[in-house]
């Protein structure tokens, strides 16, 4: 859009800023105007309309004749009328006025920022050196390198290319075996089939999970003060695999974003809705669950954006965006998509441990129903039960509700609840038609394998798992409350902070105190209450209160009522098993008369010793690991979601619905409105960002700078690319290919482009570095996937941690796992880790910022990771049978992948001579080098001192 030619009223004002404006181009409203009024004007004078200041609005085409103001407010002398004002402290360059005057006076044309729109199919561009490219990317870069006057440098040694190759697709350098098969490789396409082995390789999927598990923020802890262990590992395995099988990136994103709801989802896909399980979780006493629900889903809405559309959709979480084009509104929109899930742990069985649980447990049916038994006793149990035993009957709600979450109904007649939970739950009953003067009510907790630990509470975080605190039951009937006399329960935790627990604790009106029966999670407890008066009326209303520093309802439960004379007790018996008993013998069917037996049988003081074979079946049931998970809540009870004024949990406003972002394509009609319809939105090709963003991310961590800078922000103020063309090429042949990654890295590592020599290079990673390490020394343990490990470190490190540290470092080979399964605790991260800038893992991070501080050269040269490394390569070189310099030229190659050069290897070898003299003389201590080398201390002290050398060098820790 343009504004059209701007009639001037003060033409003096262009003239002093501009000269012979015809001999220069236009500038250009993307790459010179935007970034200039995004930086200093849209906070004022953007998108939201509650901050807008003057009525002026400069992100859209303003009125005509208002561009001439703001030539003379941005060149006012008196500082109380300059814009952007003092008091804002981002004034403009006279660069940047000149710029803004010529935009002007060229017409102050608005186009459409270029990321909002699809990527354009660009021809290859026009080229003088056709012999150069080696693909169609090297036209794009070739064409701009001649535009300017330039030309590609040559193409690196094949020494540099085996490092640089091997570094970015596996992670770490190549051995001696593969850097000779390279270099001695005379093949025309020696090049291509190593970058072919690399792709193949089992290492690349480790290495190139690392970026996805910083975007998803992964790690093994929940966060926050507490900060307790959580199992999650298999998704990283998940992520592992996926891109080692080349998994097309719409389809890794589907699967990560909604795979639950895909048609008959597979455990694989269940697994990989884990990334958002990735959010933190807040266990400190106090904390309200839902408040950090809402932080969590705030986190998820802002990683997503991040890690998909490239944009900082954060801003919008407490107003509009100052920046880029998104309402307020519009981001609780988008959170709708994400706020209809709960978060279940699976229990990863394998196929062999569901073969074995089986066999295990038809051996256990087995051996149970054949266990001899003495018949006198068993009838004695029998009529001891049976004298003691109460006719119990269960009652059906004609209505039941939830304070948030839901209940439901199940074939056994108990009742199960599900959605969230609060640290004050409350369930409520309506019963009707009910037996005749009722006398007692029974609530069974039971256990259920889809609560936390078996249940029969939903405790998760915070509290013991498994867990239920029931503070108080109330009975009511015509509007009055049922006076209860006494309560019993057959189990209840000792004490509850300050009072007993215990089934009368629920009658006595404080919330404080109540019935829990924590420590017998996975298994079946009652409590019983005897009316004060049998109840005359057929319908009564019950309701269930649970309050607790922490979420603590009952998961599953029943309740029954009974017409029998008191007294009566809770008993250890279950329901169905005390019900059988209350029958006459002829009442009973053959099916009774075996359940009973069985049950005798399993839980008899008496036939306790015939059981011990049993128990050691017991033991051989296989015992999985979990992962954490989400599933959608079913249609009938969607999670309403509000936008909440000025971000705050505690201010919800009105209700929303899902959309997605107003200047984006819309999403699909035939698409449902939930996470499945937006996951593939997100990857839709007339998405105009997410290929961008991806493709972006690629080449950054190939070139060490994305085409665009900012890999984290594609809006207003980010970065302009420095090569569109080329970055619309790419996202446009990574959707051709398929969302291949693969592909599009073989293409642009294939490319001259890559290729060429480089003076400049890049710090590896935090885990390159360690991994690097114990890969030169032959350290490095190469299994894949598998539990997080804790390799060594200094046990002070967790001192000040809220409960100590709980570092208990691995034992054998698992201390030299790839750093990719070190365990990350988000509140005391590995210490060697955190010295070379890797993340806290809080949050979403897209790039990592790189230091260079006096801790990182003190670490590599005296952490005992690196000192032990060294003696291993050490070791190695007393070792080999060849003389010195041959040895030390491997040892080099080993360490930095090319041969020293003259001055280089006249220099190691003169350190070798000096510091072996030194060994010799007693000037230096050779045990304290050596360690507990058993060969010729002072050789292998001086190799280790070499090696250490080689270990601390620039060329090591950097890729060129």
């Amino acid at each position: 859009m343009s504004l059209g030619r701007v009639k001037l009223k003060r033409p003096w004002l262009i003239a002093v800023f501009v000269i012979e404006i015809s001999a220069f181009a236009t500038p250009d409203f993307q790459n010179d105007i935007r970034p200039v009024l995004a930086r200093h004007c849209f906070k004022c004078h953007g998108p939201d309309e509650k901050t807008r200041e003057a009525n002026l609005r400069l992100d859209v085409p303003p009125k005509e004749g208002l561009l001439i103001k703001l030539i003379d407010r941005i060149n006012h002398k008196n500082p109380d009328e300059i814009m952007p004002p003092t008091s804002a402290k981002k004034p403009l360059l006279e660069s940047q006025k000149q710029l803004l005057v010529e935009w002007i006076q060229a017409g102050a044309k608005y186009t459409k920022h270029w990321a909002f729109i699809p990527p354009k199919a660009y021809s290859l561009p026009k080229i003088r050196q056709p012999s150069w490219p080696s693909n169609d990317l090297d036209y794009f870069i070739l064409a701009r390198l001649e535009a300017n006057g330039q030309t590609p440098a040559p193409e690196a040694n094949r020494y540099k290319l085996i490092r640089r190759l091997s570094l970015d697709l596996i992670g770490i350098p190549p051995t001696l075996e593969e850097i000779r098969e390279f270099v001695e490789d005379s093949k025309p396409n020696a090049y291509e089939r190593l970058v072919d082995r690399l792709l193949d390789r089992p290492e690349y999927g480790e290495h190139w999970a690392l970026p996805w598990l910083d975007l998803a923020r992964y790690a093994d802890t929940n966060g926050y003060e507490k900060d307790r262990p959580r199992s999650i590992w298999p998704w990283r395995n998940w992520v592992i695999n996926a891109i080692n099988e080349d998994l097309p990136f719409n389809q890794f994103t589907i699967e990560q974003i909604a795979g639950d709801m895909l048609p008959e989802a597979t455990q694989s896909q269940r697994i990989a809705t884990g990334f958002h399980r990735n959010t933190m979780v807040n266990e400190e006493g106090g904390i309200d669950p839902l408040e950090f629900r809402f932080y969590a889903m705030v986190d998820r809405v802002n990683t997503t954006a991040t890690t998909w559309l490239g944009l900082t959709l954060g801003c919008a979480q407490c107003h509009t965006h100052k920046f880029d084009p998104v309402p307020h509104r519009s981001y609780y929109e988008m959170m709708a998509f994400l706020n209809n899930s709960t978060e279940p742990e699976l229990s990863l069985f394998t196929p062999e441990q569901k073969k074995q649980k089986k066999i295990t447990e038809n051996q256990i049916i087995n051996q149970l129903s054949h266990l001899p038994i003495d018949q006198a006793s068993y009838e004695a149990w029998l009529k001891s039960k049976k004298r003691t035993s109460v006719s119990w009957h269960t009652i059906i709600p004609t209505k039941m509700k939830a304070n948030i979450g839901w209940l439901e109904l199940l074939e056994d007649q108990s009742i199960f609840a599900r959605g969230d939970t609060s640290k004050h739950d409350t369930y409520e009953f309506e019963f009707k038609d009910l037996p005749e003067n009722i006398t007692g009510l029974r609530l069974e907790a039971l256990p259920d394998e889809r609560l936390p630990k078996g249940g029969p509470g939903r405790a998760y975080y915070e509290g013991p798992k498994g867990d239920f605190f029931l503070s108080e039951i109330a009975i009511h009937s015509d509007g009055n409350s049922l006076e209860i006399t006494s309560g019993t329960e057959n189990y209840a935790k000792q004490w509850i902070g300050s009072g007993k627990s215990s089934a009368m604790a629920a009658v006595d009106g404080d919330l404080q105190t109540g019935w829990s029966a924590s420590g017998r999670e996975g298994k079946h407890s009652q409590a019983v209450w005897q009316l004060a008066k049998p109840l005359t009326t057929s319908a009564i209303k019950l309701q269930l209160d649970f309050s607790r520093h922490y979420s603590a309802s009952l998961g599953r439960f029943r309740l029954s009522v009974t017409t029998q004379n008191p007294p009566f007790k809770a008993k250890e018996l279950p329901g169905d098993i005390e019900e059988l008993l209350t029958k006459r013998d002829e009442m009973r069917n053959q099916a009774d008369r075996n359940k009973l037996r069985l049950y005798y049988i399993k839980n008899a003081k008496e036939n306790s010793k015939a059981r011990e074979k049993i128990y050691k079946l017991y033991k051989k049931l296989p015992s999985p690991p979990t992962t954490l998970v989400m599933q959608e809540r079913p249609v009938s009870h969607l999670r309403v979601t509000h936008r909440h004024d000025r971000g705050e949990f505690l201010s919800p406003r009105e209700i929303v619905d899902p959309k997605v972002l107003p200047f984006l394509p819309p999403l699909d009609k035939d698409m449902p409105r939930n996470r499945l319809g937006f996951a593939y939105w997100l990857v839709d090709p007339k998405n105009p960002l997410t290929s961008r963003v991806v493709v972006n991310r690629l080449w950054s961590a190939l070139f060490g700078e994305g085409i665009v800078k900012t890999t984290d922000d594609f809006g207003y103020t980010g970065a302009y690319p420095t090569n569109l063309e080329l970055l619309d090429w790419l996202a446009i042949e990574f959707i051709r290919q398929g969302w291949s990654q693969k592909k599009i890295l073989r293409l642009i590592l294939t490319s001259s482009t890559y290729r060429q020599e480089s003076q400049m290079g890049f710090r590896l990673s935090a885990e390159q570095i360690r991994d690097s390490t114990l890969k030169v020394s032959n350290l490095l343990h190469q299994k894949i996937g598998g539990q997080s490990v804790f390799p060594p470190q200094n046990k002070s490190i967790g001192e000040g941690i809220y409960g100590g540290s709980s570092w208990k470092t691995s034992s054998g080979a698992d201390q030299y796992r790839r750093s990719l399964y070190t365990y990350r605790k988000r509140s005391m991260p590995y210490a060697m880790h955190g010295t070379f800038d890797a993340p806290s893992h809080e949050t979403c991070v897209a790039r990592r910022e790189t230091s260079n501080t006096p801790l990182q050269a003190l670490t590599l040269l005296n952490d005992r990771f690196f000192i032990e490394a060294s003696r291993t390569l050490g070791t190695w070189a007393t070792q080999q049978p060849d003389e010195n310099i041959i040895v030390i030229n491997a040892l080099f190659q080993r360490c930095l992948t090319r041969l020293p050069n003259a001055i280089e290897q006249q220099a190691m070898e003169s350190f070798y001579k000096k510091t072996y003299a030194r060994f010799s003389s007693g000037e230096l201590d050779a045990s304290v080098f050596a360690g507990s080398s058993k060969g010729d201390v002072k050789t292998q002290a001086t190799w280790t001192a070499l090696a250490r050398v080689l270990l601390n060098t620039h060329e090591f820790i950097t890729r060129n």
